[in-house]
């Protein structure tokens, strides 16, 4: 034990003037790098570093707070949530004792709460998931709230991360393949970086203001601020209002799946934790004023969605039922991700056949879950 901790001592020493990694102590030791960090940032050596999550209660941001508190012990994590229908705190349930974690309700829209927070933590990095994405309630009712969120909110953000140059060195805006508009389904071309935006419908919309404003706010004022655009999600702690949670619960009560139109809209699908991989690499190694394209090369139809549950569940293809589409509903996405892998060095990991089994046995061993999230809103039902 005494050798082992004269070794770490010589090790910490050269790390702390830059002469070896962490990969390379965590080698020499032959222990985890998570437990080399721990051990550096117990001894003063490694800086704790503070990161402010917009939407952190929300479906991919708790997926991507697990991420971060799992590998990086020397972060610490801040929730800053409104807490709409879509976020939900039992979904960080298992890390709110953490010290290296708080929630903090409030809008993003709320400039002077988002600096004071900046302020008094010393937030170096604003990773940003907060938005109004139900598509289905910007299409039947007022638009407002996704323009007072998906907009105003961003302007808000990079407004704060201005009036703190220097101190705040990331600001990551999480958006969508939606903003891009809609492919043929014979078409082969795939959404690159550099496609316009053409959304068609209003939260697509919302979201490309908010873009465009992080666009502007680099080019005028040299805000740190890196975009990303990601494909359909799919895996622990999503909204059973979406199609494969929804397609799920409806199949285990022998209910009809309701597919839009001929179930034909193609979308690209990546296991969430894959993308908080992204989201990681690209707030490690992206370049300010750069966006990055998420996806996972795995187009599917939402009828071939509904058939692949219903097989893993042994539930009948007749349970498959067409309603009319939902107006605005584009026909396909998808991601050409060519530059965050040549790039940065990102590649997805879980294949499609391994997440889908993993996130239909999340849903069933948590039912409770699911059922607290019906009871509080009755409503989601009427909107897929």
């Amino acid at each position: 034990m005494e050798i082992m901790e004269q070794r770490f001592s010589i090790l910490a020493r050269l790390f702390e003037t830059g002469q070896i990694s962490l990969e390379e102590i965590s080698a020499l030791l032959l222990i985890p790098r998570q437990d080399v960090e721990l051990l550096l940032v117990t001894q003063g050596i490694l800086k704790t570093k503070t990161l402010l999550v917009g939407g952190g209660a929300g479906f991919i941001g708790s997926n991507f707070i697990h991420h971060i508190l799992e590998k990086y012990p020397q972060y610490r994590v801040i929730n800053y949530d409104k807490l709409t229908y879509a976020g939900n705190l039992e979904n960080l349930r298992n890390v709110e004792k953490d010290p290296r974690y708080m929630f903090v309700q409030g809008d993003i829209a709320d400039t002077e709460t988002v600096e004071k927070i900046i302020k008094d933590h010393n937030v170096e990095a604003i990773v940003n998931f907060a938005a109004e994405s139900h598509v289905g309630r910007s299409v039947m009712f007022r638009a407002d709230e996704f323009v007072r969120t998906n907009v105003l909110g961003v302007h808000s953000l990079l407004e704060a991360v201005k009036r703190n140059a220097g101190q705040v060195k990331t600001y990551l805006q999480i958006s969508t393949d939606e903003t891009y508009g809609t492919l043929s389904l014979t078409d082969t071309a795939k959404f690159t970086e550099d496609t316009g935006f053409t959304p068609n419908v209003p939260y697509a919309a919302a979201k490309a203001g908010g873009d465009l404003l992080c666009r502007a706010y680099f080019r005028s004022y040299e805000v740190p601020v890196i975009v990303t655009h990601c494909s359909n999600n799919y895996g622990p702690y999503q909204h059973p209002e979406k199609l494969i949670p929804n397609s799920l619960f409806r199949a285990l009560r022998n209910q009809p799946i309701m597919l839009h139109g001929a179930g034909q809209h193609v979308r690209d699908w990546i296991y969430v934790r894959d993308h908080c991989e992204a989201l990681d690499c690209i707030l490690q190694k992206g370049k300010p004023g750069e966006v990055y394209n998420i996806g996972s090369d795995n187009e599917k139809t939402t009828y071939e969605i509904a058939k692949i549950i219903l097989s893993i569940l042994g539930k009948p293809e007749s349970l498959i039922t067409l309603v009319p589409d939902r107006p605005g509903n584009d026909l396909r996405y998808s991601i050409d991700t060519t530059k965050i892998r040549e790039e940065l060095g990102w590649e997805p990991k879980q294949s499609f056949e391994e997440g889908i089994a993993k996130t239909i046995q999340w849903y069933q061993h948590n039912i409770d879950w699911v059922e607290r999230i019906r009871e509080k809103d009755k409503e989601f039902s009427k909107y897929i």
